[in-house]
C-alpha cells in the first residue's frame, strides 16, 4: 500500500450552507460538528470567521473544542486572501488554529473579478502576505485555495503554491469551482503540482458535471502516488452551490470499495463507516432535502432487490448483488414508526410535555430550575431551527447549556452611520409607509 495517507474535509458548514435557496441554524451546524468527530473525519471546515453573525457559533464550536468534546476533527475557518480579511477574523476568533485563505488564479477571474484592478502577480503578494498574517496571529494549519483552479494555467498554480509556502503555507487547495475537470486531467496536474511543489494537496471538485466523485478520488490517487498526503474536500449529501459538491459517502466508499483503490490507498484511520446512516439522515434532516432513493449507500434503495433475478441472488448470498453490507454504514433493519400518542416540544411548549421528551431520552433534571432553564433554551431552539427538535439537538442542549445558548445568540450588526443614521434620528420611519 502507499505510504501517505487519503484525509476528508469535509466542507458542509461552509460551502454545503452556501447551496441557493437553503441554509442551517447554528445549533445545526454544531450538531453536524460533533457527527463529523464522532465519524472521525479529519477537519471541518465550520464557517466564516469575518461574517458577524458567524461569531458566537464559531467560537461557541472552539470551546467544545477546548472542553475536548470535538477532539479528533479539526475545525477550520474560511476567508479571503487579504491580510486584512485575516485580522479581522482573529479579532473575531482569537482561538482559531486552521485557515484556509482563497484567491482567485484562472486568468478569466482574474480579469473577470478583478475587471484589470490587479495583475496575477499582484494576487501571488497577496496571498503570501495573507499567510504571513495568519503564521503572525498563531495559525498552525494554513492552506491557500486557488479558486477556479482547474481553469488556471499550471504553471502559474505551481508559481502560486510555492509562493504560499515560502511564506508559511502547508496545504494548496485545487479548486474545481465550476465542475469543469475531468478525472483523467484531474489526475495529471494534480500530479504535476504535488511533485513539483511538495505541498499536501485538497481537491474541492464540484458537481456540474457529474464527475465531483471520480475527480476527487482521482485527484487524491495523484497526490498519493506523487508522494504527498491528499485531503477530498467533501459535503454530505452531496450539498453545495449549484449541482453541490463532491459526496462525503461516495467518496468514502470509492476509496474503500471500488476495485482500483481498495487495499491499495490508505484513508485516514480515525474514520468510522458506521457513523455515516446517522450523518447522512441529520443532514437532510436539517436542510429540508430528502436523499435522492437512489442515492450510494444511504438512498432508501440503495440496498433494494425487486428484479427477479436479484432478488433471488441477494437471498442467497447478499454479496451476488451488493459490494457493501448495510450494516458497515450503521443502516439497521427497517424503521418502524410508532402509531397513537405523540408528545412534543417546542416553542409554545409546556413543562409537562417537555418532561415527557426528556424521559423518553432518560435525562433527569435534579430540580425546578434546571428544568426550566433547559425548556427556555429548548424553545429558543426551536424557534432557532423552525423544525422539531431531533433526539442528538436535545441531548445536546441538556449537556452544554451555555454553548447552546452562546450558539443561538446572533446580535445584528447595526451602527447607524451617514444617512441611516439621519434618516433614524428624524424619525421619518414613524409614517405610515406601505410595506405589503
Amino acid at each position: 500500500m502507499k505510504e501517505n495517507k487519503i484525509y476528508f474535509v469535509d466542507v458542509t458548514n461552509r460551502d454545503g450552507v452556501q447551496t441557493s435557496r437553503l441554509g442551517l441554524a447554528k445549533l445545526q451546524k454544531t450538531i453536524i460538528n460533533l457527527m463529523l468527530d464522532e465519524m472521525g473525519i479529519s477537519q471541518s471546515e465550520f464557517g466564516f470567521p469575518a461574517t458577524t453573525h458567524e461569531i458566537n457559533y464559531l467560537n461557541g464550536n472552539l470551546e467544545l473544542v477546548e472542553r475536548n468534546v470535538i477532539s479528533t476533527t479539526k475545525l477550520s475557518g474560511w476567508m479571503r486572501a487579504i491580510a486584512s480579511d485575516v485580522e479581522l477574523s482573529f479579532k473575531n476568533v482569537p482561538k482559531l488554529k486552521n485557515v484556509n485563505l482563497s484567491q482567485s488564479t484562472s486568468e478569466q477571474m482574474i480579469h473577470g473579478k478583478y475587471q484589470g484592478k490587479k495583475s496575477a502577480n499582484d494576487l501571488i503578494a497577496m496571498t503570501a502576505d495573507a499567510v504571513r498574517c495568519a503564521v503572525s496571529k498563531g495559525a498552525e494549519r494554513i492552506g491557500v485555495n486557488a479558486e477556479d483552479a482547474s481553469r488556471s494555467d499550471i504553471d502559474y498554480l505551481i508559481k502560486f503554491a510555492k509562493e504560499a509556502k515560502k511564506a508559511g503555507a502547508q496545504r494548496f487547495r485545487y479548486c474545481d469551482t465550476l465542475g469543469f475537470e475531468d478525472p483523467k486531467t484531474a489526475y495529471d496536474r494534480i500530479y504535476k503540482i504535488a511533485k513539483e511543489t511538495g505541498m499536501s494537496i485538497e481537491l474541492h471538485y464540484h458537481n456540474d458535471l457529474g464527475m465531483a466523485t471520480a475527480c476527487s478520488v482521482m485527484g487524491a490517487k495523484a497526490a498519493i502516488d506523487a508522494g504527498v498526503d491528499a485531503y477530498i474536500n467533501t459535503a454530505i449529501n452531496g450539498m453545495g452551490e449549484r449541482a453541490g459538491n463532491a459526496d462525503l459517502v461516495s467518496c468514502l466508499l470509492a476509496i474503500t470499495k471500488s476495485a482500483g483503490f481498495r487495499n491499495e490507498y490508505h484513508i485516514d484511520p480515525n474514520i468510522d463507516l458506521s457513523k455515516t446512516w446517522q450523518l447522512a439522515k441529520y443532514t437532510s434532516y436539517a436542510f429540508g432535502v430528502p436523499i435522492p432513493m437512489n442515492q450510494p449507500a444511504v438512498g432508501d434503495n440503495a440496498f433494494a432487490h425487486e428484479s427477479g433475478i436479484h432478488a433471488d441472488g441477494a437471498l442467497k448470498d447478499r454479496r451476488n448483488y451488493e459490494l457493501y453490507d448495510y450494516e458497515e454504514l450503521g443502516r439497521g433493519e427497517p424503521e418502524i414508526i410508532e402509531t397513537g400518542r405523540m408528545i412534543t416540544t417546542g416553542e409554545y411548549g409546556g413543562i409537562k410535555g417537555f418532561r415527557n421528551v426528556y424521559d423518553n431520552l432518560e435525562l433527569e433534571f435534579k430540580d425546578e430550575h434546571e428544568a426550566r432553564n433547559i425548556l427556555e433554551l429548548v424553545r429558543y431552539a426551536n424557534v432557532h431551527t423552525q423544525k422539531p427538535l431531533t433526539s442528538s439537538e436535545l441531548r445536546f442542549i441538556y449537556y452544554y447549556p451555555d454553548i447552546a445558548a452562546k450558539i443561538m445568540t446572533v446580535s445584528p450588526y447595526y451602527e447607524p452611520q451617514g444617512a441611516i443614521k439621519e434618516r433614524v434620528d428624524a424619525k421619518v420611519l414613524t409614517k405610515p409607509h406601505r410595506i405589503i
